[in-house]
């Protein structure tokens, strides 16, 4: 299940709740709050697997970047061997193998960085949703708790 969807249901439980009179207070369905919380925990292991699922696509781009990048010296190699013969065309040869080389290699960069970027955004994303998420149970919690010590005190 969605985390966000979660959240909106988490949202909605305490905007049902009825509050009490004279405070911020709301009274929540324990058993509805409860349940929600224990669904977050089993999406957020999701969300982490998407994460790490992010993590293993970018090392298979990485590896055809370079297995490419592989193949393209390879190539540039044996076509330089080829024209040995000549002097002029060996040099021509030799200066096109090392600017596919430097565009194989500013490719391979390329992708690692935008790979790196992609990763690093969606990690901070993933972060700042479950710190908001971790803030608003928490604060879930701290109020439920208040409750219940004002309804010990009123009680006494």
């Amino acid at each position: 299940m969605d985390i966000l969807h979660l959240v909106d249901r988490l949202e909605e439980v305490l905007n049902q709740s009825r509050p009490l009179w004279f405070t911020k207070s709301v009274i929540v369905d324990e058993d509805r709050i409860l349940d929600i919380i224990d669904q977050m925990r089993v999406a957020i292991p999701d969300e982490v697997k998407k994460a790490q699922q992010l993590l293993a696509q970018r090392d298979r781009l990485l590896a055809q970047a370079q297995e490419e990048a592989n193949r393209t010296i390879a190539i540039a190699r044996e076509k330089s061997e080829q024209l040995v013969e000549r002097d002029a065309i060996v040099q021509a040869a030799q200066v096109r193998a090392e600017q596919i080389i430097n565009q194989s290699r500013t490719g391979i960069e390329d992708t690692r960085k935008e790979a790196d970027n992609y990763v690093i955004e969606t990690l901070t994303t993933l972060e700042i949703e479950l710190d908001r998420y971790l803030n608003q149970v928490r604060n879930g919690i701290r109020t439920l708790k208040d409750e219940a010590l004002r309804d010990k005190s009123q009680d006494e």
